[in-house]
């Protein structure tokens, strides 16, 4: 934790414990003659200029404790609206470093627990300055039962908390066992109810029975809300005596001592934590005293981890919103992915994948990752996949693709970077073609057990790359696996990317091993895929809560196309070759039986060669292609990309593509090395 973001919140949780109006925390400056002010709450501009650089030989109480390494009381708030400051210092291996001071509302100097808690604090923001107190008054080597409670325990778990449930955690590991206590219940109000946010020893039934009280029922968590102070009872007769509509409750319970604590931060209510006890308990003023200053340092936990919890949420939901759904299924690839946020830190990250579909069943499979992480690396990579998704839908070449996209994110800035592996798959002639900028390589794993690893320089990550990427190709047998992922499942603080691949190899191996997966039935296969997404991510990751990185992984089972399902024929480059490409039709689809759709195939091919013939340079191909649809695709040598253009009602001609829009379900151009490809899909009748 950064040290200007520690002293903060030490300088809350001081100012909580003691229900003061603020808190101040000066360190010796490198000036021997000088405190400064290194962090605030609660006071206003004004008050902190008075109190930026204060004399270290003073007589202000910073300087008083720092130069004594001892608490300091004052009677008056220097100052400020406050009655009283109490101030300690932050101790150091060779003496003071600093000082802590709470201005409170009251003249009554703090309890010896409050001091307590007040070092406890000092001590961890001392700590996170660099400078590690040597025996802290809170030792960790105090008996249990002490009246300190392993405060500073408390107070770090407290301040280094980031979700609701790392403050409930708190509670329960560092505030019952001191007390003896064997219950506890942490409930948050959301929308004039109150709901239940963690508990210990109480059974579900009784959880059910009280979750989502509304504000308004008298119950004693709703009590001590309104009143704003705690209520203790010794006894179950004592608390019936005061709430005796609960006696069906308190029996379900099991429960015979309770301290319930309103839990209150910047001056509102947010929530009733209660610590109960299995048989009857005293609480001695100490006691009493010690459990209300504790609420408040939860108080003060709970709502920051709480509008972290939110925050986060949104940010999760944001980028959810922004990955695939569900992924399509597709004649040529059968795929299954899975996303994993990182389990640590505070922000999320700009890790994607897609699989889509391209013209005349082939596919494009992508991972990439926006580096950094927070909203706008979300927000970010959220533009940069509907980028691929628009640019793949032109059936641009991989290299072009990730030039385009490379010049798009280098617009948005300097500091902008992405990592992407872009490939395409024909399964027509199992040609594997891909480019990466800076990102893992895939693995293809393949039906008699060997594993390929391309062996290629990755080019540089987007926006830092220059064209031309290097483009790679692969060829396939009919059936293989595909395995691409981002970096943050192969790589952490304690593997490289090598060595984590080499991991991932091993996982997938053995998952693929234990499911007899490629000679398993087709149709578990797609089970299977999600079966196999799942152990492989236990496996690498096993502690999810600890990742530091987003992970994705991507599996896609590949799949050929039969060849009785590919026709093609050359035609001549003269007049008679929209004639050769009708009769090839004909016979084509009487041998498919789809002679329904001869007529309009017919149609389609003679305006689609007629056009080769009239504009572009030979060879002229025709290929059919029978999947879900019929795909028809004519070959040219011209790079010149067809158009729809607006024929007057005068014109003889330039109709010819709106014809092929209105009988194709969709058309469309792709470009190759040596010219282009116009084709036309149309859906084949359902028997």
């Amino acid at each position: 934790m950064p040290a200007a973001t520690a002293l903060d919140l030490a300088a809350q949780q001081a100012a909580a414990a003691l229900g003061g109006i603020g808190a101040l925390i000066h360190l010796v400056d490198t000036k021997p003659d000088e405190l400064c002010l290194a962090a605030a709450c609660g006071l206003g501009p004004s008050f902190l200029e008075i109190w930026t650089k204060i004399p270290s030989n003073g007589l202000a109480a910073p300087a008083r404790a720092v130069r004594s390494g001892k608490r300091v009381w004052r009677d008056d708030g220097t100052g400020t609206p406050a009655a009283g400051s109490a101030t300690v210092p932050l101790p150091g291996p060779e003496g003071a470093v600093g000082a802590l001071t709470v201005l409170t509302l009251d003249r009554i100097e703090p309890g010896r627990e409050q001091w307590l808690f007040l070092e406890a604090v000092a001590a961890w923001a001392a700590a996170h300055t660099g400078n590690a107190p040597a025996a802290g008054p809170a030792s960790r080597h105090q008996p249990a039962g002490s009246a300190e409670l392993r405060m500073n325990d408390l107070t770090v778990a407290l301040a280094e908390a980031v979700t609701s449930q790392d403050v409930v955690r708190a509670v329960q590991e560092r505030v019952l066992p001191p007390f003896g206590a064997d219950g506890m219940l942490v409930e948050v109000i959301e929308r004039d109810r109150l709901h239940i946010l963690g508990s210990t020893g109480y059974s579900q039934a009784f959880l059910d029975a009280i979750e989502g009280v509304p504000l308004t029922t008298h119950t004693a968590a709703t009590t001590v809300l309104h009143a704003r102070s705690p209520r203790f009872a010794e006894t179950a007769d004592e608390f019936l005596h005061h709430f005796p509509q609960l006696e069906e409750l308190v029996h379900a319970s099991g429960k015979h001592a309770w301290a319930v604590l309103p839990l209150i931060a910047s001056g509102r209510p947010i929530g009733c934590c209660i610590v109960s006890f299995t048989h009857e308990r005293h609480f001695d003023h100490e006691q009493r005293a010690l459990l209300t200053a504790l609420s408040g340092l939860v108080a003060q936990a709970l709502e920051r981890a709480r509008l972290y919890d939110a925050e986060h949420a949104r940010a999760q939901n944001l980028q959810r919103g922004l990955l695939p759904r569900s992924l399509p299924v597709l004649p040529a690839v059968t795929a299954d992915a899975r996303y994993l946020p990182a389990g640590q830190g505070d922000e999320v990250g700009g890790d994607w994948y897609d699989v889509i579909a391209l013209s005349s069943d082939q596919v494009a499979l992508v991972v990439g990752d926006v580096m950094g992480h927070g909203i706008a690396e979300a927000a970010t990579m959220g533009r940069v996949r509907t980028a691929v998704r628009t640019l793949a839908d032109l059936d641009l070449p991989p290299d072009e693709l990730l030039a385009h996209l490379s010049d798009l994110v280098r617009g948005f800035g300097d500091d902008w970077y992405a990592t992407c592996l872009y490939a395409e798959y024909d399964p027509v002639t199992r040609l594997l073609t891909f480019c990466t900028a800076g990102h893992p390589l895939p693995l293809i794993f393949q039906p008699d057990g060997t594993v390929r690893r391309p062996k290629v320089d990755a080019d540089p990550p987007l926006g830092a790359a220059e064209p031309p990427f290097s483009t790679h190709e692969l060829h396939l047998p009919d059936e293989a696996l595909l395995v691409l992922c981002t970096d943050g499942l192969v790589e952490s603080a304690s593997r490289d990317v090598d060595e984590g691949l080499q991991l991932l190899e091993n996982a997938v191996s053995r998952a693929l091993a234990e499911r007899n997966y490629f000679h398993a039935r087709k149709e578990s296969r797609s089970l299977a895929l999600g079966q196999i997404c799942d152990a492989v991510m236990a496996e690498l990751l096993p502690d999810r809560e600890r990742t530091g990185d987003d992970a994705v992984l991507l599996l896609a089972h590949t799949h050929s196309t039969p060849a009785d399902d590919v026709a093609s024929f050359m035609l001549p480059d003269d007049p008679r070759a929209s004639g050769q490409a009708r009769r090839h039709v004909r016979k084509q689809l009487a041998q498919w039986d789809l002679a329904e759709l001869e007529m309009t195939t017919e149609l389609l091919v003679s305006e689609l060669v007629g056009n080769v013939t009239r504009h572009a340079p030979g060879p002229c191909r025709l290929r059919l292609l029978r999947s879900r649809t019929l795909i028809c695709e004519v070959y040219d040598g011209s790079p010149t990309t067809p158009r729809i253009r607006r024929a007057a009602p005068s014109d003889e001609g330039g109709r010819g593509l709106q014809l092929v829009a209105a009988l194709s379900r969709r058309w469309g151009t792709r470009f190759l090395a040596e010219g282009k490809c116009i084709w036309a899909e149309q859906e084949i009748p359902v028997l």
